[in-house]
């Protein structure tokens, strides 16, 4: 596979939870973000009764991603961007504020209009104002009696972004090796983590405390208000699944139509969380090396069965311990960024011909493409500017969650994920360690989604799901209590269930948003 390639494969992965296309901002790249300021007189009242300011959307910040504003949708729909004001620390809302990004496409049919779809697509970290743009095709039929809405969640893209280290010092930390292999290696790995939580700190200042998924839900509630609805109408992804569960959880009168798709186990700790992703990206790699035998002397890798498949991607990532190998430009691949590719490809069964090509390239000394995939994880673009994704990730995380594992500690746990992954283990056992420096403490051991009262809320659960396995959906219905999880499974590969290309699912979905219509819990779709 050719260098020039790798590009191109990066610009199509819009599937994952993390990556996205155009979107808007607040008046080009170049802009600082709003800075935290005094609130208006009259307090919550203010604020409750705020008029965003809609107009045009402009190119997306870097730390949305880059990219073009988006263009206007099929029949000429403009995209409109506003920003809501909102209290810094909601335990104070008198305090000082913060300005969080908005985007819209108001509905097709003003008669039949229901109110606003709020969308929040994951991460967490993901700018839902570059995301709803790149995926509104996939929502389109929604469209038909809601606003589509979505926003910078706070710490994310314009939304008072959290910031770490520079892109260049962002570079050499992709490239360090994250599963150390003796202690000098763990000394390197300690040391870049503490300087990576001492320039979070330094660069964010007084928002780092207050990016947690709590405060982004009381966020929610007031944007519900300024957009005039009595209830908030929500679709949730991935990590937007925990969101929505704790919103309900705080506001479960106040909740309305709502969809969890891709969920999140909201009863797993760090520990359980990173060892059910573990599992659930061995499941992907095993689905994926089936195809692999399945379409025999098709499919470039070698290997007759999918142990011999998978055994020839441990040994390329065995060897690229020892020795990187050529990448984009000057940087090179190394095991870290070949591990975090492989991962990225397996968000959507779409992006299994990239695993293939760039697997068969690197095994050939070329890491190009693997790189890519590598970067679009990373939020890294062409030009070399890196999203604020993956410092917004790193900064609600570990605000949110109490845990603190050393390395030490993590090394210790390093058997059961082996067993779990031969392939990804390593990583993400030893990532429990991430937060052990952070500045701030976190809150929980995991959230509270309990919700009764609530209206019903759809769960849907992917039995192929890599990044949150199908058990989570499950975990879900049960932890919001009886009455208001509804559980529907789909039984396919890939992040994700309605953009899987299921039909049975579509309908069920917007049976529920457009007309009322709860499908029966349990029902399975294929």
């Amino acid at each position: 596979m050719p260098i020039s390639a790798a590009p191109r494969a990066a610009a199509l992965l819009t599937a994952s939870a993390v990556l996205f296309l155009a979107g808007c901002s607040d008046g080009g790249g170049d802009q600082a973000p709003t800075a935290a300021q005094p609130t208006k007189a009259g307090g919550m009242a203010a604020l409750t009764e705020q008029k965003p300011e809609w107009d045009r959307c402009p190119a997306p910040s870097p730390a949305e991603g880059g990219g073009d504003a988006p263009t206007p949708l099929p029949g000429g729909t403009a995209w409109e961007c506003a920003f809501l004001t909102t209290p810094l620390d909601w335990s104070r809302p008198d305090g000082e504020t913060i300005e969080l990004a908005l985007i819209r496409a108001k509905a097709r049919n003003e008669g039949g209009r229901i109110g606003s779809l709020v969308f929040n697509f994951g991460g967490p970290g993901g700018s839902g104002v570059s995301a709803l743009p790149g995926f509104a095709s996939d929502y389109e039929s929604l469209r038909s009696r809601y606003d589509l809405v979505s926003f910078d969640p706070r710490g994310v893209g314009r939304s008072d972004p959290v910031e770490c280290l520079s892109d260049r010092e962002l570079d050499a930390y992709y490239a360090l090796d994250f599963t150390p292999d003796d202690e000098a290696e763990e000394r390197t790995l300690s040391d870049a983590q503490k300087k990576y939580a001492a320039a979070c700190r330094k660069n964010s200042g007084a928002a780092l405390p207050h990016v947690g998924t709590e405060n982004a839900a009381r966020d929610m509630d007031l944007l519900r208000q300024v957009l005039g609805d009595d209830r908030l109408h929500y679709f949730g992804i991935s990590y937007g699944t925990e969101l929505g569960g704790v919103y309900a959880h705080l506001f479960p009168e106040r909740v309305g139509r709502a969809v969890f798709d891709a969920v999140v186990d909201p009863e797993a700790g760090v520990e359980a969380g990173a060892l059910g992703q573990a599992k659930g990206f061995q499941l992907a790699l095993d689905n994926f090396a089936q195809d692999c035998v399945d379409r025999g002397d098709a499919c470039a890798l070698p290997g007759a069965s999918v142990p011999e498949v998978e055994a020839g991607i441990t040994d390329l990532l065995a060897a690229l311990d020892e020795k990187p190998i050529s990448g984009i430009g000057t940087r090179k691949l190394t095991q870290t960024q070949a591990t975090n590719g492989i991962a990225q490809s397996l968000y959507s069964k779409e992006f299994w011909p990239y695993l293939e090509q760039g697997l068969d390239a690197a095994d050939g000394g070329d890491g190009a493409l693997l790189l890519a995939l590598s970067d679009s994880m990373n939020g890294r673009n062409e030009n070399g500017s890196y999203s604020n994704i993956q410092a917004a990730n790193a900064a609600i995380n570990c605000v949110d969650f109490k845990e603190r594992y050393t390395l030490g500690q993590a090394k210790e746990r390093l058997p059961q994920f082996r067993e779990a992954s031969p392939v990804f283990g390593d990583f993400m056992g030893w990532a429990l360690s991430s937060c052990a420096q952070w500045p701030v403490p976190g809150a929980w051991e995991h959230p509270d989604v309990s919700a009764p009262g609530s209206a019903p809320i759809l769960v849907v659960g992917n039995t192929g799901d890599p990044a949150t396995p199908y058990e989570g959906a499950r975990a879900m219905v049960k932890a919001l209590g009886q009455g208001v999880g509804v559980e529907l499974t789909y039984e396919g590969e890939g992040h994700g269930a309605y953009n899987g290309g299921s039909a049975c699912v579509k309908k069920a979905v917007d049976g529920y948003l457009l007309n009322g219509r709860v499908p029966a819990s349990g029902t399975v779709c294929k």
